[in-house]
């Protein structure tokens, strides 16, 4: 459910000044512009990150649906931006009711990487659980919540307080968010079975979700996965990216950097 536009185009070159003028401006178009700008660019300024977190409170730029997108844009930007000093606002942003906007702040807290995320992030896995239950609450297939985005971002924080509620979410019917929860579980207990899960789904009927198992198992470093990978039929340059993800992870965690058996074994699988 991504809905940035990576694709924008701009009739002229951006200087960070007349970026930084457009974010101050009252063009709602230039405006959003410039929020996607400095993430995408990742040009950052301690007034940069100001403004950008004013943008998470804008209320002028909304859609006859009720969307925010320069919201959108801000949140996803701060995350890009390494912003910290946004993580109150970010988790402020969770509460908006533009389902992008939560979803933007949930991927951005991740990056930042701050636990005092976890337990805001953790109340809207609530959302989908039945009260003082941990049973999934019947729902269909467009989830009210971005619970893979929100998952993903309990895995990498480590937020093993949490695992109880993610481990529900293995059974929830989309299975874009079966595959969430079970990268969450790995990054929470190193165990295979979760690994093991998105090595299945690489093999799977839907080109969609065999593109979003690729980047799941690139993202837990998942290495057992990598011969599955190569063998996905999927694009190469997103084999190559999960790959890459699997390369990095053994490079950072073994001492014999990117001589480890295991990296090397990826390498050879990229060749």
């Amino acid at each position: 459910m991504n809905a940035e536009p990576e694709e924008i185009q701009y009739a002229e070159p951006l200087t960070v000044d007349q970026a930084i003028a457009h974010l101050k401006g009252e063009d709602r178009s230039l405006r959003f512009y410039a929020a996607w700008w400095f993430g995408k660019f990742k040009v950052v300024t301690p007034e940069i990150i100001r403004l950008l977190t004013t943008a998470l409170r804008d209320e002028d730029d909304r859609t006859p649906e009720g969307g925010y997108p320069l919201r959108r844009n801000a949140a996803r930007a701060l995350g890009k931006l390494g912003a910290l000093e946004a993580v109150g606002a970010l988790i402020e942003a969770l509460g908006c009711s533009d389902y992008y906007v939560r979803e933007g702040a949930a991927q951005s807290l991740e990056m930042l990487g701050d636990e005092r995320a976890i337990g805001p992030l953790t109340s809207l896995l609530d959302n989908g659980l039945m009260a003082n239950s941990f049973e999934l609450i019947a729902q269909q297939p467009d989830a009210s919540e971005p619970y893979d985005s929100v998952l993903e971002a309990l895995g990498t924080l480590k937020a093993t307080e949490s695992q109880s509620k993610v481990e529900v979410f293995l059974k929830h019917p989309t299975p874009r968010i079966q595959y969430a929860a079970a990268r969450a579980m790995y990054q929470l207990t190193g165990e295979t079975q979760y690994g093991d899960r998105l090595i299945v789904a690489l093999m799977g009927p839907d080109l969609q979700l065999r593109r979003a198992a690729l980047m799941d198992v690139g993202a837990i470093g998942y290495l057992p996965a990598a011969e599955a990978i190569s063998q996905t039929l999927a694009e190469n340059s997103l084999k190559l990216i999960s790959m890459k993800g699997l390369l990095e992870f053994q490079v950072r965690n073994n001492p014999e950097g990117a001589r480890s058996a295991g990296a090397v074994r990826v390498m050879d699988l990229m060749d």
